[in-house]
């Protein structure tokens, strides 16, 4: 058998298919017929080795209680040892039902309320959201954005004076980050690791997109140091790299036996137990035999990338794409239009007619931005970029008048 499904130019109609990202615009404030490009699923059809394992699955015609065995595990390391060059270990591993729901797992069993939880801002929303609906006190080390050559950095003084001074338990870090799409050096890693661990700081490593490095390499962070096992927990699905985001099963990696103990017993009291069967099912094809396709697409998105930064620089005046090293998902710079947040939402929904994620989501550093994701047939990306370069050259154009 070979791989069917690598037509990713193919656009898919999703509409009616009760699809969060297609069918729920006017539930969620948007226009009915808006464009969207906004949450992290990709608009190309599964692997169709995937696909045919959950046929196999239906047409079992039984949906009892199923659980991951050692073949399941044992897909998922070989993946990671081979793109990783991680050896994971059977007795480091839990599985929930995503990562998200594993973060919420880490802020009850490492924190207490009222204690500091730190994320690096503008960052993936429920970052916050966990940390201030459980109570506990959001502390950010805003990344450094310099705008001339479109990138983000670490400031490390502030983020160890954000550490020591309001004695934080608890470090989100997002690896590759989403949404200014930094794959961290091995060095950026070790400094953090190091002040972490000189402070005691638990480290939850959320590498949801470790698969989509482009130029450089995904570092995991218990590999840049072997002591940084002690006080790590590596969050992973397949969810993103295979696009079953909507099956939800994440596999997650806690070295440290007491670290293990304390995560399992939030776990225990959270009443949930086995993953969704047609989730185990996709997870081990995916990692078994989705190799052909995840090569393919990820060729296609990366040439969505350079497509899009190049259609920016040389149509839309006024916007800058940032640097994309990991995910894709771009993040954009509308500064240049000089436009308040509530302004460029409405240009970007009302007058654009797309669905992105305003960047005023994902901190008050994400004021000025959105997110888009290029995980899409070209024709749907070329659509919304002149759909972009439209709206923009409006703004433009009353500066002048």
């Amino acid at each position: 058998m070979s791989e069917r499904n690598l037509d990713f130019d193919k656009v898919v109609e999703r509409r009616g298919t009760k699809s969060l990202k297609y069918d729920f615009a006017v539930e969620r404030g948007r226009p009915k017929d808006v464009l969207p490009l906004w949450v992290a699923d990709m608009d190309f059809k599964i692997s169709s080795y995937i696909e045919d394992a959950l046929l196999e699955q239906v047409r079992h015609a039984i949906y009892g209680y199923t659980e991951t065995d050692e073949s399941y595990f044992e897909a998922v390391r070989e993946w990671f040892g081979k793109h990783h060059n991680w050896d994971v270990k059977k007795e480091w591993f839990i599985h929930t039902p995503g990562v998200v729901f594993a973060i919420a797992l880490a802020v009850r069993a490492f924190t207490e309320k009222g204690d500091s939880v730190l994320i690096q801002q503008p960052v993936y929303y429920p970052f916050s959201e966990v940390i201030t609906d459980n109570g506990r006190k959001l502390v950010s080390n805003d990344l450094v954005y310099d705008s001339n050559n479109g990138s983000y950095s670490i400031d490390f003084d502030d983020f160890e004076r954000k550490v020591s001074e309001n004695s934080v338990k608890l470090f989100l870090l997002c690896s590759p980050h989403n949404p200014v799409g930094r794959v961290w050096d091995i060095n950026e890693l070790e400094k953090i690791g190091n002040i972490c661990k000189k402070y005691g700081v638990t480290v939850f490593s959320d590498e949801i997109h470790a698969d989509f490095a482009w130029e450089k390499k995904h570092h995991v962070f218990t590999t840049v140091d072997d002591t940084f096992a002690d006080f790590s927990i590596i969050a992973t699905a397949p969810s993103k790299t295979f696009n079953i985001a909507g099956l939800q099963v994440s596999n997650i990696f806690i070295p440290d036996s007491e670290l293990k103990k304390r995560f399992e017993k939030e776990y225990d009291a959270s009443g949930y137990s086995q993953l969704n069967s047609a989730g185990i099912i996709a997870a081990e094809a995916a990692y078994k035999d989705g190799e052909e396709w995840y090569l393919a697409m990820r060729e296609y998105v990366k040439a969505n990338i350079d497509y899009a930064d190049t259609f920016i620089r040389e149509r839309i005046p006024g916007v800058k794409m940032i640097k994309t090293e990991g995910t894709y998902l771009v993040w954009l710079d509308f500064g240049e239009l000089g436009l308040e947040v509530r302004e460029l939402d409405d240009l970007i929904i009302n007058k654009a007619g797309l669905w992105l994620d305003s960047g005023r989501i994902f901190g008050k550093t994400g004021r000025g931005f959105q997110r888009i994701n290029v995980a899409c047939p070209r024709k749907t990306l070329e659509e919304a970029l002149i759909r972009i370069e439209n709206a923009a050259n409006s703004v433009i154009g009353q500066a002048y008048n």
